[in-house]
This record gives structure tokens, C-alpha cells and sequence, in this order.
């Protein structure tokens, strides 16, 4: 197959067998625009605590140095959306991402098989996958790939589906056919801008640092007095998707490693406040909840109940 097209319709094919939401790919190159941006956003400290952001800037914009000789880059979806709530209004809040199985985890061992398949169809190909776990900057590949366009809060929005996907990517040095960048669809709509209760969102760009996700995920530190209201968030938060015209087209996820346990979305809000490690442990086993630890968890509900 040495047409560039019939190989990347090929791939499209196999992954959306594979159930991922889209997939597109782009030509592996040097970022010149995003680096600028980046550059601008880790000069102002928008990043916080987040020193990652600053590491292996060399890495971040360039995938080529990532993978050797690497000519395309594969950026894919993959749907988290459940319409699953917590049975308490009144019980501290997780991102709807965290409902589940560690997506790390579970998104990578969902590459593999396309991965084979790419071996199995064009030959020894070098090549790596990432779902938010390398320097990539995965929201600027999926807007060049076609899979959608960062809307005003940065998160990438796609037509017909929304914004409650993972995105993951392989790169590798292998040419295929890039697909059309995505268009903005956001037009005069500031819903998300209008929601943020910590005003961490502008048009196009987020302020980390003042992001709740950041203050209930990312911060090591006390969460300050003066950080604003997290309207009862307690790992993460999802305002600014649920505020979101677009979401009125999420369709539920089928992938049973992010179906909800049923004992933790029944957790009252006494039940939270009063947790213990043992049932953080038990409750928590292989989600992305983890990452706070038992202390950051209490820590940000005693926040919420200050």
C-alpha cells in the first residue's frame, strides 16, 4: 500500500474498528506557532506549579525528537462521556474522567492493537504513542489532524460528538496523507469564559494556576484561602464542558474500564467528609484520583468545607 492516502484511510479504518472516536493524522514538524504560545504562557507563570510544563521544551515542540526520522504524527479520540451522575447533589464532585479506570492506562493498552496493525499492513515502522504522558502537546496535533478545534476554554471540541474525549497520539516515520486542520466553531459564544467561577478562562487560553483542576490536582502546596469558589469540586471540574453548547452531542462511552463503581457514586456528602485511607484505597484502586493521595484529597475537602 505506497499510496499516502489509501495507508492513513487504512489506519482511520482499523481505528475506528478499535473503538476511538476520530482519528486524523498531520505531518510531523517543528511548531513554530505553539512554541511561541507556550513560550509566552510558561513567561507569564500561568503554569504554576506545574514545572513539567517547562521541561524538554525542545521535546514538546518538535516530534521529530521524539522519534528519530519521525514524518507523521497520528492524533485520536477516544469518548469518556457518561451521562452517570452522583446520587448526592450535595456530595463533593469528581471530573467525569476520574469516574473510572486510570485512562493512562487503559487508552494505551487501546493503541496497541492499531499499533500491530500499522507493523502487520506497512512493515517495521518506527514509531511511539502517547496519551498524555510525554511532552506532546496533544491539544495543537488534534486541531492540526482534523479532530477538532481548541475551543475559547482550550479544550479540543468536535462536531457532532463534543468535548468529553482523551486524546492520544503515535508518532511515527512512516508518511501518510494529512488531513485539513479543524476549523473554529466557537463563534461569539463566552458561556465557558462567563462559568469559570475562579476566572481562570479567556478567549482562547486558561491561566493553570487559578484553574480548579490545577488547585485540586497539580498543587502540592495548601490550597490558598483566596482561590475562589470551587463550587463543591473536589478532584478536578467540568464547568466549563458542561456549560458548553457542543456537549449536547456527547454520546455515552463503551468502554467497560470507565464504567463508574457504584459505590463511589453513592457516597454521600457525610460519607466523603468522613473517608478513611483504608476506603480511599479501596474505592480509588486504579483511577486517576490516585495522584492526589489520600492527604491531597482531604485536603481539598477541607476546602470545600471551610
Amino acid at each position: 500500500m505506497s499510496n499516502t492516502a489509501d495507508r492513513s484511510q487504512a489506519i482511520k479504518d482499523k481505528a475506528r474498528e478499535l473503538g476511538f472516536l476520530a482519528c486524523g493524522m498531520a505531518k510531523a514538524e517543528f511548531m513554530g506557532e505553539e512554541a511561541s504560545r507556550l513560550e509566552q504562557w510558561l513567561r507569564m507563570a500561568k503554569h504554576g506549579q506545574m514545572g513539567y510544563m517547562a521541561d524538554h521544551f525542545d521535546l514538546r515542540t518538535d516530534p521529530r525528537k521524539l522519534v528519530p526520522g519521525a514524518k507523521s504524527v497520528i492524533s485520536l479520540a477516544y469518548n469518556y462521556y457518561t451521562p452517570a451522575k452522583q446520587a448526592d447533589p450535595e456530595a463533593p464532585k469528581l471530573s467525569t474522567y476520574a469516574y473510572g479506570r486510570d485512562y493512562h492506562k487503559v487508552v494505551k493498552q487501546r493503541l496497541k492493537p492499531l499499533m500491530a496493525f500499522i507493523t502487520e499492513q506497512f512493515g517495521e515502522v518506527a514509531m511511539r504513542c502517547f496519551t498524555d504522558s510525554a511532552p506532546v502537546l496533544e491539544k495543537a496535533w488534534a486541531q492540526r489532524a482534523g479532530i477538532g478545534w481548541r475551543g475559547k476554554h482550550t479544550n479540543v471540541i468536535r462536531q457532532g460528538n463534543g468535548s468529553f474525549f482523551f486524546l492520544c497520539e503515535i508518532i511515527l516515520d512512516l508518511e501518510l496523507a494529512p488531513d485539513a486542520p479543524a476549523t473554529d466553531h466557537c463563534g461569539t459564544c463566552r458561556r465557558c469564559i462567563d462559568a469559570c467561577p475562579t476566572e481562570a478562562i479567556t478567549p482562547y487560553g486558561v491561566d493553570g494556576s487559578k484553574c480548579i483542576s490545577y488547585y485540586t490536582i497539580e498543587l502540592k502546596d495548601a490550597i490558598p484561602g483566596n482561590a475562589g469558589d470551587f463550587r463543591n469540586w473536589a478532584f478536578g471540574c467540568d464547568i466549563c464542558q458542561q456549560v458548553c453548547p457542543w456537549n449536547r452531542f456527547s454520546m455515552p462511552h463503551q468502554e467497560p474500564d470507565f464504567k463508574p463503581k457504584p459505590e463511589l457514586m453513592a457516597l454521600s456528602k457525610e460519607e466523603w467528609h468522613g473517608m478513611t485511607e483504608v476506603l480511599f484505597e479501596e474505592l480509588f484502586q486504579g483511577s486517576p484520583v490516585k495522584r492526589t493521595k489520600y492527604a491531597g484529597l482531604m485536603r481539598n475537602l477541607r476546602f470545600l468545607n471551610k
